[in-house]
């Protein structure tokens, strides 16, 4: 079942299964858009052990990660928390931030935006997952200077 839209133009509300919504093999994750569009987003996020993108900053959304497996690190600004299953962790924009899963487990999260917007830079960087497992190695990952300018394009930079 393809996510559905939020924000002015969606026009019902919609159930989805765990592994439903939009698949993508996104920077060596897996990543289930389940909710897209201009008021927010809603992406169920598989990552592999000791994952950890590069210091980032949302200019134009807040973010929510609800962690629903694995032990992660999460870094805000000048603080930092451990976060396992059941953690909620707010980032508010603008404030640079990152995270890691330990190097024991895989994780998850659920990533919710506000704003929407971010399901969007997943579809456009990420390829369409062919099963619903983490990437294997032969899962191509778009270029730097590729990753920098789309993410940019949708309001995320990453801090050097």
């Amino acid at each position: 079942m393809t996510a559905p839209q939020s924000g002015a133009g969606a026009t019902s509300g919609t159930v989805l299964g765990p592994d439903q919504g939009d698949a993508y093999w996104w920077l060596g994750s897996l990543t289930i858009n389940k909710v897209v569009g201009p008021g927010l987003t809603f992406v169920d996020h598989h990552v592999p052990a000791g994952y950890e993108p590069p210091l980032h900053i949302h200019h134009n959304q807040d973010e929510v990660f609800l962690i629903t497996e694995g032990q992660f690190t999460m870094t805000c600004g000048e603080d930092t928390w451990p976060a396992g299953p059941g953690t909620l962790v707010f980032l508010p924009r603008g404030v640079p931030h990152r995270f890691k899963v330990s190097a024991d487990a895989p994780g998850r999260t659920t990533i919710i935006t506000a704003p929407g917007g971010f399901a969007e830079l997943v579809a456009e960087l990420g390829e369409p997952a062919a099963e619903l497992t983490l990437p294997g190695p032969d899962v191509p990952i778009p270029d730097p200077a590729r990753i920098d300018a789309v993410s940019r394009k949708h309001g995320i930079e990453a801090v050097h």
